[in-house]
């Protein structure tokens, strides 16, 4: 997957004539799955339109402190906490110097004074201005409070300043930010190898079928998918993992050792074999779509068609979900999903508080790419506290956000 998937990034753009290369970084950034909010100084506008900008992120361009005269204002501090990365190209001399020395006279620079995330600056200037001492001090100065210059020339992130003073090629910086963002992946998974090391996880994965005779049943489309990423995921950092899954394809395997499956077919035996395991367990991740209702009674033949109608009478089956959240004592964590085809948070936010849950994850039929027999998803993690929305992803990285929520708690 593209290490640039997903990331939200603050483009700042300055008045240099290497302006238009923004357009050639933004989109590069789009196509890998980025989402661009650009910023730009007044000067930057000489250089290339806001309307050019919009076009291409689809997001209105920020550039003065209020949007209108009525009192509407941009948050400077809001967007240093939505982004992921800053990238500032190209940056002027001027700019730099501004950066340098919190000189906040406009709203790219107290963006940048806000910014929680990462900064990538791209000078773009003459020779000489470049290379003049004041440059090369503001330059090492911005270098010392952790931000990082992305040499001219070069396409490297710099390590001792030097170059030509033009702005580095867009392919070039777009590169500087998928190896950032690759380094930091790795970095975490090398930290996460052994984070849920001693924990027990329960997890339900698949459909459940309940039999009207012996060739027929009511089930659903689910493919197990989801919940076999979330076994593997936790088995990745260490987790011992009890993974009940109802019938899923032949296909559908585990990767990782310290993972034991139980193979069950209906709603009760689901429910019989996570009431025993779930008191031993630290937390429960119930990804299984669980059928609600089962026939009142199955036929030991197969039915024949004697009519133009047939009527089944159904009956409830027990709420695994339900039953576990009044199992649930002190230190352990249970997690519920809710697959919604209207009113969906609304309807998530009564199943968080009736099933006890410490959260839901929340995904619609509505969202193209999310539900049931994909390989990705689209997710939202509600708590009682607050919600987290996430793009598009596969259902591998979708598991990853999950179990980083889990061992937030």
């Amino acid at each position: 997957m593209d290490s640039l998937q997903g990331k939200k990034i603050v483009l700042g753009i300055t008045g240099s004539i290497a302006a238009y290369k923004s357009c050639l970084i933004i989109r590069q950034l789009i196509k890998k799955g980025a989402e661009v909010q650009v910023v730009i100084t007044p000067a930057g506008k000489e250089f290339i339109t806001p309307i050019t900008l919009s076009a291409l992120t689809s997001k209105p361009v920020i550039s003065e402190f209020f949007a209108q005269r009525d009192g509407t204002w941009h948050s400077h501090v809001d967007l240093g906490l939505w982004a992921d990365v800053m990238l500032i190209a190209p940056a002027t001399a001027s700019t730099i110097g501004k950066m340098a020395n919190g000189v906040a006279d406009n709203m790219l620079i107290t963006t940048y004074l806000s910014m929680k995330a990462p900064v990538f600056i791209a000078p773009a200037m003459d020779l000489d201005m470049y290379a003049h001492p004041s440059t090369q001090q503001n330059l090492k100065t911005l270098q010392s409070y952790g931000n990082h210059i992305i040499e001219p020339g070069t396409g490297f992130l710099a390590s001792k300043l030097e170059g030509k003073g033009r702005m580095e090629e867009p392919e070039n910086i777009v590169a500087c930010l998928e190896q950032f963002f690759s380094q930091q992946n790795c970095a975490k998974e090398n930290t996460q190898q052994d984070s849920m090391k001693g924990k027990k996880v329960l997890i339900t994965a698949g459909p459940t079928y309940e039999k009207i005779d012996p060739v027929r049943f009511i089930g659903n489309y689910s493919s197990g998918k989801m919940g076999f990423a979330l076994a593997n995921e936790c088995a990745r950092r260490g987790a011992q993992v009890e993974l009940v899954c109802g019938p899923v394809s032949a296909l559908m395997q585990t990767k990782f050792p310290n993972i034991h499956r139980i193979d069950v077919e209906s709603a009760q035996e689901m429910f019989v074999a996570c009431k025993e395991l779930y008191p031993s367990m630290d937390s429960a991740i119930l990804c299984a779509a669980v059928a609600d209702f089962a026939p009142e009674t199955t036929a030991e033949q197969k039915i024949k068609r004697t009519g133009d109608d047939m009527i089944i009478r159904l009956k409830p089956n027990p709420d695994i979900a339900a039953s576990l959240g009044q199992m649930k004592k002190q230190g352990q964590t249970l997690v519920g999903f809710a697959l919604e085809t209207n009113d969906e948070e609304s309807n998530a936010q009564a199943k968080l508080k009736k099933k006890n849950f410490d959260f839901i994850v929340l995904n619609s039929l509505k969202d193209e790419g999310a539900g049931f027999r994909t390989d990705t998803n689209k997710i939202t993690i509600i708590t009682a506290a607050n919600k987290k929305d996430y793009p598009l992803k596969t259902k591998e990285e979708v598991a990853k956000d999950i179990v980083d929520e889990l061992e937030r708690l």
